[in-house]
């Protein structure tokens, strides 16, 4: 597979993980160097492991995954966006979900990277090898949601009172793309 393509291929699997950091950024009150690089960590690394998953699994799983993954997506995104919504209207900020809560990243970055899943199982069908595409997509990814996560920071100023509300709602919207995208073409 050519270099161009692979590059290609990771910016378009990075793009859903830019996003998410994005609305990251706005949500984190003090953005400190380590929390960006904290959240591309994980975008970087399940990006990067997903492909490698899904070419183990190749063939045989491909069927049980495409049928759903896109609801997997929405579902996972749509929750964690309307919970964002539903908090950011609370009084009491004591309740309110840290994007860099562990449980977060975590449902974040599997809702991120499952297209690098199906990615994976292409290239386990083409036959092409995973290590120089999995350590591309990983770089990329983790470059554009460090990137990203200071973007969300830096655009916070215009939207000082309901922070989290434009994060939810990127994160919905992330999610009914996904789910749209993937209706039409099935």
């Amino acid at each position: 597979m050519k270099m161009l393509t692979i590059i290609l291929i990771s910016i378009a699997l990075a793009m859903d993980a830019f996003a998410v950091s994005i609305a990251s950024g706005i949500a984190i009150k003090r953005l400190r160097i380590r929390h960006a690089l904290t959240i591309a960590s994980w975008f970087g690394l399940f990006q990067a492991l997903m492909p490698i998953i899904g070419w183990l699994g190749g063939i045989n799983i491909k069927d049980l995954v495409a049928g759903f993954d896109h609801w997997i997506i929405f579902g996972l995104l749509a929750f964690i966006g309307c919970k964002m919504i539903y908090e950011s209207f609370q009084i009491d900020p004591i309740g309110k979900k840290d994007p860099l809560d562990i449980h977060v990243l975590f449902l974040l970055s599997i809702a991120t990277s499952l297209d690098a899943f199906a990615v994976g199982i292409s290239f386990a069908i083409l036959g092409i090898s995973i290590i120089t595409p999995v350590l591309i997509i990983g770089l990329i990814t983790f470059v554009m949601s460090f990137i990203g996560v200071w973007l969300g920071d830096m655009g916070k100023h215009f939207f000082e009172k309901k922070i989290e509300i434009v994060a939810g709602l990127i994160l919905i919207g992330i999610g009914v793309k996904v789910l749209l995208t993937h209706l039409m073409e099935g």
